[in-house]
């Protein structure tokens, strides 16, 4: 059984962590965040100790480590500004760091972790799950086997409705969350280099504060894409049903179904890294460094009817 601290308890992500953990069989000993609505706690590991205070959260991992108990993994959890330092934190703590995505918001960020990496002779893990999706795993294959010389098209449309509070959060924010190519598109695109390759082009058609849209070119793929958090972007059909999710994913027309088997993926995660197989720094290179250049980029707008998926924002 090995002994895990969470940094970030009481965001939205970090009840998969907490499950994760115990469906391992590990133990939490010890959560951080500077919000105290973490009563979720109770349901996996109600003797764990818990802190709002950063400063206090340090001392307790580090006198941990003097008694001979100590942290072996952190998991990071915290709003994404913040990654770079909290897994710079478990590595100087002697723990390996289990980071959600984006793991950073730079790519130069990686580099110097590799650093950090060699200094402490620790591991910094990154949640790539949609790699761990068994319908992700079978495209993949399905790509691999085909002929390598075929230019996939691909649509992606991914919206996600946010209510008012999301702009008044972190994660409305650029500077902390990245915008929303980064926040909600970060792992699509991870998804989209890991099956079609390298990225080869790169452009941005529009970039607002709900929603992000553009082109990307990949070794085996050409792929339009759409993000958004705007509900009045929802397809009728789906706001008549009454819902505020939709997500979209074709292949040369086809459908990709992938709707269910997410519930256990960041257990499958946790089993990887356990066993030696993890998703490292090198992994979350490609998809950070696309999310990036759209934060990065002047976009050049929309024309005609080169892209589809935004007919209903022009």
């Amino acid at each position: 059984m090995k002994n895990f601290a969470l940094v970030g308890a009481a965001g939205y992500i970090a009840v998969r962590h907490l499950k994760a953990i115990k469906e391992t069989n590990n133990n939490l000993v010890a959560a951080l965040d500077p919000f105290d609505s973490v009563g979720i706690i109770d349901s996996y590991f109600p003797e764990a100790d818990f802190f709002t205070e950063f400063e206090r959260f340090d001392r307790h991992i580090y006198k941990l480590n003097r008694e001979k108990n100590p942290v072996e993994y952190i998991s990071i959890c915290s709003p994404n500004y913040l990654h770079d330092s909290h897994i710079r934190f478990a590595l100087r703590q002697g723990a390996d760091a289990i980071c959600e995505k984006p793991l950073v918001l730079n790519p130069w960020n990686i580099e110097a972790l590799k650093d950090y990496e060699k200094e402490t002779g620790k591991k910094v893990y990154n949640v790539l799950q949609l790699r761990l999706h068994p319908s992700i795993i079978a495209l993949k294959e399905k790509i691999d086997k085909g002929d390598p010389d075929k230019i996939y098209d691909v649509d992606l449309s991914y919206i996600t409705s946010r209510g008012k509070w999301y702009h008044y959060s972190w994660k409305g924010n650029d500077a902390k969350s990245g915008g929303v190519a980064t926040n909600i598109g970060v792992h699509f695109y991870d998804m989209l280099s890991w099956i079609f390759g390298e990225v080869q082009m790169n452009q941005v058609h529009v970039r607002t504060e709900t929603k992000a849209a553009g082109y990307l070119e990949f070794k085996r793929a050409r792929v339009r894409w759409f993000l958004s958090v705007d509900y009045n972007d929802l397809p009728q059909e789906i706001k008549e049903k009454g819902q505020r999710t939709y997500r979209s994913i074709t292949i040369e027309n086809d459908e990709l179904e992938f709707s269910g088997g997410f519930t256990d993926l960041h257990t499958k995660t946790y089993n990887g890294i356990l066993n030696g197989e993890g998703f490292g720094l090198d992994d979350a290179f490609a998809s950070i460094n696309i999310v990036h250049h759209i934060r990065n980029t002047q976009p050049i707008g929309i024309s005609g009817d080169y892209h589809p998926i935004l007919k209903n924002i022009r």
